[in-house]
């Protein structure tokens, strides 16, 4: 379950709320009857339900990047949000936007290798640069090395690179509270665990490993 309590349908009182239920779930509640036509649950979006607000300003986001008014190529666009899911360990983001590529005609071979990159020889030059700099927007918290940028210049100019900037760091954040949040396919427990040691085993015996007696 979502750490936040989902807004019903009966709950909601804002306009922004119910219309955006509307759009995603017809006339169910999306509480009682979850179910998204990508196939997640929809808490995302009765978990932002909880402030109108912010729910208006993310939706305002998807909008602004989805706009033909963009510059960037959706593609390019795609594989840094599809990189920003991964890199942030968010299989929310990551699976969204596989599906995203897929519907933009990007074949399976590349869709499959945004996880290793660096050593797939599927994607071309701008491809690639856009990658790296996905993964310096998310792993290295925007620490971007002059060459990484350079590339990216000689494919894009001010206003894609921007665009792209803006983009892959919204997402970012998205996978960041989707994952603190347990939204959706992040609502999964914490894989780093103790794992039990075997029967008779002593603290002392594995500290005094590999030593000599007195």
């Amino acid at each position: 379950m979502p750490r936040l309590k989902p807004v019903s349908r009966a709950e909601a009182t804002s306009e922004v709320v119910t219309k955006t239920y509307d759009l995603l779930f017809g006339d169910r509640d999306p509480v009682a009857e979850p179910g998204t036509a990508t196939g997640t649950t929809g808490d995302w979006w009765t978990v932002f339900a909880n402030s109108p607000d912010i729910l208006r300003h993310a939706n305002q986001g998807f909008a602004l990047y989805r706009t033909p008014d963009r510059k960037l190529d959706p593609v390019l666009r795609e594989l840094a949000q599809t990189r920003a899911g991964w890199a942030r360990g968010s299989q929310f983001v990551f699976s969204q936007h596989c599906k995203s590529l897929r519907g933009l005609k990007v074949s399976e071979e590349r869709i499959a290798a945004v996880p290793n990159w660096q050593v797939a020889d599927c994607y071309d030059a701008r491809e690639r640069a856009v990658l790296a700099y996905a993964d310096c927007l998310v792993l290295q918290g925007g620490r971007t090395p002059d060459g990484v940028f350079a590339a990216l210049r000689t494919f894009l100019d001010d206003e894609q690179i921007l665009e792209l900037t803006y983009i892959t760091a919204l997402y970012d954040m998205h996978a960041v509270m989707s994952r603190a949040l347990r939204l959706e396919f992040d609502d999964r427990d914490d894989p780093i665990v103790e794992v039990a040691p075997p029967e008779g085993f002593s603290a002392r015996d594995f500290l005094d490993t590999g030593r000599r007696p007195d």
